[in-house]
């Protein structure tokens, strides 16, 4: 069986090619799955996909008819695929239901902590023999609240490591994590959540109850000077308001890993290129905020285990087996 797997950076093709040897052939594309690139597949019965591919109708429709039956994609969040088309269809699709939380979670206090102090700045400045430390105030953690949005298995694991800074814990989700109270954490409902938290993490799934879950409104509710991180979903995020907040001079910093356009755009090489998203181009002109491109999730642990489990993905389907990472059943009778 050859697998066509689409989207892989070059850190993942060893690694993944290692995973396969002596089960599968697996053919590696850095081009992402998308409505020009689907033709690719066809004689292709298995496909896998990363974050940023296109998996709506048109796309679904292309590999389906191109002989395609199991759509293996390598993440967690799955917003990216409309399901009902693919059961209609008969695509049997799975993702990764689980890698390290740790990788998410250490990667947002990085961005929280590199936008408080300062520290894309500084390495610029010192870059340059400019050793002033004019603009690089920063504030303790230690003794202020931060505000965890979304406390499953990520929202933990941040948790914990703003447990170990000394911060008073707030929380918001539909259900309490009893590891999470067992840390101090109290829930609260989202809006004074947003008011009282020096900083605010997100991490939460994007479902249309959670689109623009920080809109406006939301905005408005947060303090001057606190920090906002978003490492889950782009689209948890109105940018368009955070942008008019950002020129009117609020926020201490942000940090973003995702960003709600990002499809098209993260994980390529556009340095040559003119990019004609205004938004996002106004957004990294603000001193406060970090934009990194998706890669949160980017360690040899959970990459590692990403492919590990896309493996085992295929092994279910050839073997007829049904595992929790399965979103669309296999056609009947198959």
């Amino acid at each position: 069986m050859e697998i066509l797997a689409f989207g892989v950076q070059s850190d993942e093709k060893p690694l993944i090619e290692k995973a396969f040897a002596g089960k599968h052939e697996v053919r590696c594309l850095d081009v992402f799955l998308n409505r020009d690139t689907a033709p690719i597949a066809a004689g292709y019965e298995i496909v896998s996909t990363s974050v940023n591919a296109d998996l709506g109708g048109a796309v679904l429709q292309t590999l389906a008819a191109g002989g395609t039956q199991l759509i293996a994609q390598r993440s967690t969040g799955f917003n990216n695929i409309d399901l009902d088309v693919a059961e209609r269809l008969a695509l049997r699709v799975a993702r990764v239901s689980y890698y390290s939380p740790y990788s998410v979670a250490e990667f947002a206090w990085t961005l929280a902590m590199a936008a408080n102090r300062r520290v894309i700045r500084a390495a610029s400045r010192t870059r340059d023999f400019d050793f002033r430390l004019d603009g690089l105030l920063g504030r303790d953690m230690h003794g202020r609240t931060v505000g965890v949005i979304g406390t499953g298995k990520i929202g933990e694991a941040f948790t914990r490591i703003a447990h170990g800074f000394g911060m008073k814990l707030l929380g918001w989700d539909v259900a309490e994590n009893p590891a999470c109270v067992e840390l101090g954490m109290r829930y609260v409902d989202k809006e004074q959540l947003l008011a009282e938290a020096d900083v605010v993490s997100l991490h939460v799934p994007l479902l249309p109850a959670t689109h623009h879950l920080i809109d406006k409104d939301a905005l408005a509710l947060m303090k001057d000077d606190a920090i906002l991180v978003n490492s889950s979903r782009g689209g948890l995020i109105d940018t368009s308001a955070l942008v008019v907040e950002l020129r009117a001079g609020r926020f201490l910093g942000v940090g973003l890993d995702v960003y709600e356009a990002e499809a098209g755009l993260f994980f390529l090489d556009k340095s040559l290129e003119g990019v004609d998203d205004d938004t996002l181009a106004r957004l990294v002109t603000f001193p406060n905020v970090i934009v990194t491109s998706h890669q949160a999730y980017y360690t040899e642990d959970a990459v590692g285990q990403i492919i590990d489990a896309t493996v085992k993905n295929v092994d279910d389907y050839l073997a007829g087996r049904r595992s929790e990472n399965v979103l669309v059943p296999a056609r009947p009778g198959s």
